[in-house]
């Protein structure tokens, strides 16, 4: 079987390589040739732990093919997925532009049988768009018998932990509307699935909306616990004993009820800004999803908060040491990061940063430019830093040695972002610390 993904993001290139690695035959294509001739070097334009070695080892092999012309390839392959980029526009709608000049390619060039996927994340009806585009190009072009199908394949994948999630899914999703789709995905997936096979078919619409539901679902989870953390601190419980409790409730389970300094990435924000705009288009209104985004936004704050709460307003002029830059660990991402969020809010009240993270500096400066300081690991990020701020618990965060950390700072307040320190650990070696939910 030959395939072609369009896109060699986050998405694309993880489920390329991962495609590859089961002994298909891959081509991944993407505009930008700077990107594909350093895919061909080995250079990994995102970070995802154990990617590169995948990506050389299927590229050498000759699995794994890298590609800018998807003209010259689109009727050597049995599937397409488009996987390019669905950011948000300006009014919180997925931006399908990126999609559509895909979809005008292969209905403009395609003279061969052909299944179109869509496994970029896309507003529930953007398959039958496409099927529709393509059937109407290809009776322009005199080729009303030309058979193709659509089909939607959302993906599922952690940052982080995303081969993992590919090789060894819970389950993968598949909308089809046809026998010879089904037929399609069930044999491309099937040596993924062989010790238990979870591929579940249902049909275009309902795989579409699974997505941003399951995304939505888990945001809501974050932003709920927030808000307990939140009401915990202030009426004196503990937060992590509450989340005990509910996580032993087997109807509850333990996922997704850390609390924290916000949600961010290239998923859940502008998954949930989709769907808010998907249900005004349709009459109605998401009072719960609203509610989660507005809880989110709430708790990005909550840091600069406990920051400028301690020294009662008095900042300017003090600095801070930023642990953390991604949105979570084990990436480079920095879209919505609550970094971002924390760092503005010093800046804007006139206090030095000093920041760390062991992936994302490089990225965070196309976000930050040199208005920061950029360490070369914790201690350096905390040398003379009034306050310690933790957004993002990357593991070699989490035993410091907190004697160094005391002589090198000058005033000893931390605030974990993640709850990842124990507080009276931290008291025992002269610092003041500030959690999530906590007494």
């Amino acid at each position: 079987m030959k395939i072609a993904i369009v896109g060699t993001g986050y998405v694309g290139l993880v489920s390329g390589a991962c495609f590859a690695e089961m002994g298909v035959d891959v081509t991944c294509v993407d505009i930008d040739k700077e990107k594909i001739e350093g895919l061909k070097q080995g250079v990994i334009p995102i970070y995802e732990p154990g990617l590169k070695s995948l990506v050389m080892r299927n590229y050498e092999a000759e699995r794994l093919h890298f590609e800018t012309d998807l003209v010259s390839i689109i009727n050597q392959m049995d599937i397409i997925f488009i996987a390019v980029g669905t950011p948000s526009d300006s009014d919180g709608n997925a931006d399908l532009s990126y999609v559509d000049n895909v979809v005008e390619t292969i209905a403009n060039n395609m003279t061969a049988p052909l299944l179109v996927v869509t496994k970029s994340t896309v507003p529930v009806g953007t398959s039958f768009r496409v099927r529709d585009k393509i059937r109407k190009r290809l009776d322009e072009r005199g080729l009303t018998n030309l058979d193709f199908d659509v089909a939607s394949n959302p993906e599922f994948l952690k940052e982080g932990a995303a081969i993992n999630d590919f090789m060894s899914p819970d389950r993968v999703v598949v909308g089809v509307e046809s026998d010879v789709a089904k037929d399609l995905m069930s044999r491309l997936y099937r040596p993924f699935l062989l010790n238990n096979f979870r591929i579940i078919f249902m049909d275009i619409l309902s795989a579409e909306m699974t997505k941003y539901a399951s995304n939505a679902m888990l945001a809501t989870r974050i932003s709920f616990m927030n808000d307990i953390a939140n009401l915990s601190e202030i009426v004196g419980a503990d937060v992590n004993m509450v989340r005990k409790g509910m996580g032993s409730d087997t109807r509850i389970g333990r996922s997704f009820l850390y609390p924290g300094c916000g949600y961010g990435g290239s998923c859940f924000p502008k998954d949930i800004r989709a769907i808010i705009k998907i249900g005004e288009e349709a009459g109605y209104e998401m009072k719960v999803i609203k509610a989660v985004e507005e809880v989110n936004n709430i708790q990005k704050s909550i840091l600069f908060k406990k920051f400028d709460q301690h020294y009662d307003g008095d900042i300017k002029g003090k600095t801070v040491a930023v642990w953390g830059l991604s949105f979570k660990p084990e990436t480079d991402d920095m879209r919505d990061a609550p970094s971002l969020t924390l760092i503005d809010s010093l800046l804007k009240s006139g206090v030095n940063v000093r920041s760390y993270d062991p992936a994302a500096m490089q990225e965070a400066q196309k976000y930050l430019d040199d208005k920061i300081y950029y360490a070369k690991d914790i201690y350096d990020a905390a040398f003379e830093a009034d306050a310690l701020i933790v957004p993002t618990e990357w593991k070699e965060f989490r035993l410091p040695g907190w004697a160094v950390l005391k002589k090198i700072m000058k005033d000893n307040l931390v605030i974990d972002g993640r709850n990842i320190y124990n507080k009276e650990e931290i008291e025992s070696h002269g610092f003041e610390y500030r959690g999530i939910g906590l007494k």
